[in-house]
């Protein structure tokens, strides 16, 4: 009894006990700890100063001498949203509703360019997209936060990045890269592991990187069922099937989303989830992408619109965790065709039906709705990737901005001039009144704000460089990276159980071919052909011997790409005297659409003097067909000595073509090349399954719906194993494990 009484009069001590306060200096920032609140970073050159009040320490953000509801952080963040969102000017909250172009970190200090966004135009989102080094990157980011901490009401940077955590990064949509960082298979590659433990940590060691880069936004989880084998950005999805996309989108948001130990979910470890891409992009007729004037339109020939929305309002917007949801939502470039009751068609961005009817009413999103990149500048071409106005067109810029407000957005991605923002305020006066402007231009703000206070940034928007260099790529997490490689691996075939090959065995390994091509973002910048090494024969000898002699091989191994061609638009074709569009084929081999529809569900533009955009009788040759070729005469030189090849698919392919000439087939998504060779020793088993169907011809592509999952004939291959989603192969044979029985369609 002595015992616990005095224990009880320690624990009342203690909890009397005044709230501690420390300072920490850095070379960057100052830090303020303290036991009872969370810790305050500011930079003293900026004006802001600390408040105390309470035995508690604030931040005097606005240099007015008094605690303000924004800058007191024991209050919510609605409600710290919602005061600053009532004091800012509308020129500063039309700074808010910017979000940069992207940003390359080369240096330790921000550039003359995004200096100006900031002071001029009082942009505060930034996406940050390939960066020299961790170090440098954080460096770069400090120095960003004390130019934005010192201007008014000293509201910090919301940096962003799109998806970086993989082994390459090449486009507009996987720009993400530079310095040490853990790598791990591409979404489809995530997808293939159908392991949700894999998905979560995935998101949660991103996020701590992230966190450590000054990064508080990701503009992912990209959720669109990619329904149409054709489509470009299939490898950027978690497949075509509804469930297992929802289930992913949902643990892959509250991973990223959630500091651990906060009972409202959010906090200084969390980072904001801009999901993506509402409501669905991957039904685009034939396959084709809107970042181009001709892949504008999404259709839904099996009307299976409804479908496409699960992953958003039964999985990201529907989480398990306490951040409830997503913070963010990004709509995709499409128009939807034929969705809206009333008959307009639009591009999403553009849409009122798709944005304040469906996502903010009938769904209940109140978060941050943020136009996909570039959609309210001109594109005078229709082959070239510029703006994407899709229906709106005929409109000013000015009246485009004001259009994706008028339908529900909150902000413009990859815009970084506020005036045409502006200007859509006073028409938005001259329409509804300047009462109506300000409530819904100041609703805009609250809820931008509110990703800010979520994540603590106002309380401590900087980063210890250190730490950031220490964390970020450290060998704990690229570990668990590479073992997520390992395990999104799907071996199809292994005739004969010919895998696995031990170590120290004869390789006949040949160069690729690389053909000339163009690139999605580099259509007039082709490629020139050549041969290469596609893996480092360096790596290869740390396994087999290596030999140019296919007769004293004991087995060959080739590594090719799935087939690439058009994407569905010839500029040889409208020379020809044709319209442009062409088929889109997954073959290696010359493919001619004889079962295309005549007549197309969508078209028209206003560049374009027609409205059917069919490709019925057009032909598609693939870039890479060498790889076919490839295969076939390995296996003629190798005779009956295994053949293994291992395929990097973008998206689904004809496995027809080289299937029968390989006796072992590997499919990786965006993984290092020895991954490949760990699974081909035998140093790991092979664990994934198909995330797709792999279709048994172009037939079975072209008349199934873009809209429907599931809907193509599979391949059956020598051994009699059905190319069918979900399946894949260990060392004992096909997998049968609970992730099939819970996923699995057949």
């Amino acid at each position: 009894m002595k015992h616990s009484y005095l224990i009880l009069i320690l624990l009342a001590l203690l909890t009397s006990c005044k709230n501690r306060i420390c300072e920490q200096t850095y070379s960057q920032f100052i830090l303020i700890q303290q036991t009872q609140g969370p810790d305050l970073g500011y930079n003293p050159q900026s004006g802001v100063s600390i408040l105390y009040q309470d035995d508690y320490a604030f931040k005097d953000l606005n240099q007015n001498g008094k605690l303000d509801t924004y800058e007191d952080w024991r209050e919510t963040p609605s409600k710290r949203a919602q005061d600053l969102a009532q004091q800012i000017s509308i020129e500063q909250i039309a700074g808010l509703m910017l979000y940069s172009p992207h940003m390359v970190v080369n240096d330790s200090v921000p550039n003359e360019k995004i200096i100006s966004c900031l002071l001029q135009d009082q942009m505060r989102h930034i996406l940050v997209t390939k960066v020299k080094n961790a170090y440098t990157a954080a460096l770069w980011h400090n120095n960003l936060q004390a130019i934005a901490e010192a201007q008014p009401f000293g509201i910090p940077t919301n940096n962003s990045s799109d998806p970086r955590n993989y082994t390459e990064a090449d486009g507009e949509f996987n720009a993400g890269s530079g310095g040490d960082i853990s790598q791990w298979p591409r979404e489809i590659g995530l997808a293939a592991t159908f392991d949700m433990d894999i998905i979560h940590r995935h998101a949660h060691i991103a996020s701590i990187e992230y966190r450590a880069l000054g990064i508080t936004t990701t503009l992912s989880p990209q959720i669109d069922l990619s329904t149409d084998p054709r489509w470009r950005r299939f490898y950027g999805t978690f497949s075509e099937d509804a469930d297992l996309c929802t289930d992913i989108a949902r643990v892959y948001t509250d991973a990223f989303q959630t500091t651990p130990g906060s009972p409202s979910g959010w906090g200084n470890q969390s980072v904001n989830c801009m999901a993506k891409h509402w409501p669905g992009g991957g039904t685009g007729e034939g396959g084709r992408d809107a970042h181009y004037c001709f892949g504008q339109y999404g259709v839904y020939p099996g009307n299976n619109f409804e479908e496409h929305l699960l992953p958003f309002t039964q999985g990201a917007l529907q989480l398990d965790g306490p951040t409830a949801s997503a913070s963010a939502i990004m709509p995709y470039y499409t128009i939807s065709y034929g969705i809206d009751p009333s008959g307009e068609n639009v591009a999403n961005g553009y849409s009122r039906y798709i944005i304040t009817d469906l996502l903010r009413e009938k769904y209940g999103f109140d978060g941050v709705v943020c136009t996909d990149w570039i959609i309210t500048a001109d594109n005078p071409n229709v082959e070239m990737m510029n703006g994407k106005p899709w229906g709106v067109e005929h409109l000013s810029v000015e009246e485009r901005h004001f259009q994706a407000i008028y339908a529900g957005c909150d902000q413009f991605g990859g815009n970084d001039d506020k005036q045409p923002i502006l200007a859509a305020y006073q028409l938005w006066c001259q329409r509804f009144g300047k009462e109506s402007a300000e409530q819904r231009f100041r609703a805009s703000a609250q809820r931008l704000l509110l990703n800010f206070f979520r994540v603590g940034v106002f309380e401590n928007p900087y980063v210890d460089p250190n730490y950031t260099a220490q964390v970020v790529g450290c060998k704990e997490f690229v570990e668990e990276g590479y073992d997520a490689q390992l395990k999104s691996i799907v071996m199809l075939k292994n005739h004969q159980q010919v895998m696995p090959i031990k170590k120290g065995a004869k390789v006949y390994f040949p160069k690729r071919y690389y053909p000339a091509s163009i690139g999605f973002f580099s259509r007039h910048q082709p490629n020139i052909a050549h041969y290469d090494w596609q893996i480092d024969t360096a790596l290869i000898k740390q396994y087999y011997q290596l030999t140019d002699n296919p007769d004293e091989a004991d087995f060959a191994l080739l590594y090719i790409f799935s087939p690439e061609g058009n994407w569905g638009y010839s500029e040889k074709d409208v020379q020809q005297g044709g319209t442009g569009y062409v088929p889109i084929s997954l073959q290696y081999e010359d493919y001619t659409a004889t079962n295309a529809r005549v007549y197309s569900i969508a078209g028209g533009d206003i560049k374009e003097s027609f409205t059917n955009r069919t490709y019925h009788g057009k032909s598609d040759s693939s870039y890479n067909r060498y790889d076919m070729l490839q295969v076939i005469q390995t296996k003629q030189m190798m005779g009956d000595k295994p053949v293994i090849v291992l395929v990097q698919p973008a998206r689904p392919f004809i496995p027809a073509e080289i299937e029968p000439y390989s006796d072992g087939l590997l499919l990786g998504f965006g993984v290092k090349d020895q991954a490949y060779l760990d699974i081909l020793c035998g140093d790991a088993e092979p664990y994934g399954l198909l995330p797709m169907q792999l279709p048994k011809d172009m037939h079975t592509v072209e008349t199934q719906l873009e809209d429907v999952a599931h809907d193509m004939e599979c391949y059956t291959d020598a051994d009699g194993h059905i190319y069918d989603f979900a399946f894949g192969m260990n060392w004992n044979g096909i997998i049968h494990d609970a992730r099939v029985k819970k996923y699995a369609k057949h």
